[in-house]
């Protein structure tokens, strides 16, 4: 479970960097459903892309040693959860968005609880690799 656990993490901040280097290198025309913005707009989804580009990295990081550093990777995995609650924020203010981002809203809510729910139950073994 410990290396499944390892590998699933690496995988889910792989996939935050791509997703992160597609807005930085498209801008907010990658976003599906999305409309044209202006240039302030454009500006600010590269500039959070970066952001997320660097969260990505840091999860990857704290894979390679949760006894050390599994209070970060919790702590990245809380921003990620107030991720999916500033979805519901825009729901509740703008409206529903696409099937797409409705599913990546639910990951967002799920997915930390979920690995600080395995974070604790493996590091008891403390044999990550």
């Amino acid at each position: 479970m410990n290396w499944l656990f390892t590998w699933f993490t690496r995988l889910f901040g792989s996939v935050c960097i791509l997703i992160a280097l597609g807005h930085i290198a498209i801008g907010p025309d990658i976003i599906p459903g999305g409309v044209s913005v202006n240039a302030t707009m454009d500006s600010e989804d590269r500039f959070y892309a970066s952001l997320f580009l660097g969260f990505g990295g840091a999860v990857i990081w704290t894979s390679f040693n949760f006894s050390d550093r599994g209070n970060l990777f919790l702590a990245l995995m809380g921003i990620f959860f107030l991720g999916g609650l500033a979805r519901i924020v825009s729901i509740i203010s703008v409206g529903w968005p696409t099937p797409l981002f409705i599913f990546l809203g639910a990951l967002e809510l799920l997915i930390p609880p979920v690995c600080w729910w395995l974070l604790k139950t493996t590091t008891k073994n403390d044999t990550f690799n």
